[in-house]
């Protein structure tokens, strides 16, 4: 499988979320893992930035999709897709390229935005708690290692 987006795409997405310019219908299951990889591969510039938390909730009101009880950030999504992101980014080695690292990811179960339902039921999954805050798999344990608080920064929904 050919990656979807060159080095320098990946990059100029993840800068267009920081910088909340990224085009939203160009905000595809492909660019969130593009975005996770160059941010996690720049975690100073992902702390300096207050975390993924804060960055998915700037660009969501940027491009006029609500942080909801039931819309826009999901922390329990973005929390699992960063450590299975992780995972496929320490495996690859500090000087991997990040093109062929999207390449194994989007080849992987995670390629598919179902990639979680073997780990959470649908109703936990979907809750208004595992949107706001962290909430441990139902079905099967995550097979991806917890990140440093830092990266994530989840400051709770208000219910």
């Amino acid at each position: 499988m050919t990656s979807p987006y060159s080095e320098t795409d990946i990059e100029r997405i993840a800068k267009g979320v920081l910088e909340r310019t990224h085009p939203y219908a160009e905000w595809t299951h492909a660019a969130h893992f593009a975005a996770a990889l160059w941010l996690l591969r720049h975690p100073d510039v992902l702390v300096q930035h207050g975390g993924m938390g804060p960055i998915i909730r700037g660009y969501n009101e940027a491009v006029g999709v609500p942080n909801t009880q039931t819309r826009g950030y999901h922390a329990t999504i973005t929390i699992a897709s960063l450590r299975a992101t992780a995972s496929f980014l320490a495996e690859a080695g500090p000087d991997a390229e990040l093109a062929p690292i999207l390449d194994n990811v989007l080849a992987s179960p995670l390629g598919d935005s179902r990639w979680l339902e073997p780990y959470w039921t649908e109703a936990r999954l979907m809750s208004r708690v595992a949107r706001r805050e962290w909430v441990e798999p139902d079905r099967l344990p995550l097979p991806y290692p917890p990140l440093a608080a830092e990266l994530l920064a989840d400051r709770a929904i208000p219910e």
